[in-house]
């Protein structure tokens, strides 16, 4: 029996895909998965058994990234599941910073008693006219899921798309239009943009990505927008482009509460993945990753280890996550050869400093050829899983 700890509001969607093989609750121990959302678990005391963390979401800077990989506990995410609401949602923040649709909304609400308010409104809605999105260049910085959605969407609307990825995936580069301009640095944007959308992850690497001096470079009078974490922007140089005039509208899905109540500042209560689609896409895919993990060792969509997957080729496998040094395989393959285990299959997968190694063998495993694997320098974690003929 699994153990699987929750500790957000996880949609029931995503939970009925367990089986009877799982147990599943907010108050347990020694769990070996936990799946949340929000909850921040920097501080959590991760215990022995556990073996991943999925995350209903793409983002995870509410997870201690670092220290899961040293304890060799795999951190999943869902990319691409909310992409859809997140996309609509930009797009709504493209059209309410292009034609001031919420000063007239709030205008309107003042005039509750205005018996004239068909005559006053034609008077007053000169105030508020705006752009059309059509022929308006839009600056995409991050071609992930939800980027390469938008400047899609961004082409049926009839705009001028230029995207800035160097890391772009070859997936999400088939699927981005042939209409979307590639742009080679991110300075080609600041210059030439109207608006700018960005969807990056918040890392050591990206914290502050747009400063004073990215500011500096942006085309006067362009509409910035971030749906994708308040601390990509630095507050402090945001606050002088907007003064200064470089930037005149800035829409956000993320409140700071330094930016409340400021002049041309929009900010919406974080609905990004706010749907219910979202939601139920979202806990459906961590919880096929988490099963998947749990039962047969494969990895997919992974923060912090390499996507590495096997079809079952025999009856037991071994699961290594280990350093990413020379040497690691064939010092499992001697420590398997030495007991005269012969390996079915085998595959080795490295993300940055981490490397993962799947064997399929079809003898039982024992003890002491684990305590040989786990003996090798640089080894983290070792798993075992045994199928049977009907797995």
């Amino acid at each position: 029996m699994y153990k699987i700890k929750i500790l957000n509001d996880i949609s029931k969607v995503g939970l009925n895909r367990f089986t009877e093989k799982y147990q599943i609750a907010e108050d347990l121990t020694n769990e070996d998965a936990i799946l949340l959302r929000s909850e921040n678990i920097h501080k959590y005391e991760f215990n022995e058994n556990l073996k991943c963390i999925a995350r209903a979401g793409a983002g995870v800077n509410n997870i201690p990234i670092d220290k899961c990989s040293e304890k060799g506990i795999v951190v999943f995410n869902t990319p691409g599941a909310n992409a859809n609401a997140v996309k609509e949602l930009v797009f709504a923040g493209l059209l309410l910073g292009s034609r001031k649709i919420y000063e007239g909304m709030q205008w309107i609400q003042t005039q509750k008693d205005n018996e004239n308010i068909a005559k006053d409104t034609e008077k007053q809605k000169k105030l508020y006219s705006g752009n059309e999105l059509l022929h308006k260049n839009l600056g995409i910085i991050g071609l992930g899921a939800i980027g390469v959605q938008v400047a899609n969407l961004a082409i049926d609307f009839g705009m001028n798309v230029y995207g800035y990825d160097p890391y772009i995936s070859l997936a999400n580069a088939w699927n981005l239009s042939r209409n979307v301009h590639h742009s080679d640095t991110i300075d080609e944007i600041l210059k030439n943009c109207d608006f700018i959308s960005i969807h990056i992850p918040l890392t050591d690497k990206t914290m502050n990505i747009i400063n004073a001096d990215v500011i500096s470079k942006m085309k006067p009078g362009v509409k910035l927008l971030n749906f994708s974490r308040d601390g990509l922007v630095d507050t402090e140089a945001l606050l002088k482009g907007i003064k200064s005039g470089i930037i005149s509208k800035y829409i956000t899905d993320f409140p700071v509460q330094k930016l409340i109540g400021q002049e041309n500042v929009l900010i919406l209560p974080h609905l990004g993945a706010s749907t219910e689609e979202s939601e139920d896409n979202c806990a459906v895919l961590a919880v096929k990753q988490t099963m998947d993990y749990l039962e047969r060792g494969n990895i997919t969509n992974s923060v912090n280890l390499p996507d590495c997957s096997m079809e079952i080729y025999n009856n037991v496998r071994i699961c290594c996550i280990h350093r990413n040094v020379p040497k690691m395989i064939t010092q499992i393959s001697d420590a398997l050869s030495t007991s005269n285990v012969n390996i079915e299959n085998l595959m080795n997968k490295s993300k940055n400093e981490l490397a993962y190694t799947m064997v399929d063998i079809a003898d039982v495993v024992n003890g002491e050829i684990l305590g040989k694997i786990k003996q090798i320098p640089g080894m983290i974690k070792v798993s075992t899983y045994n199928f049977d003929k009907n797995d």
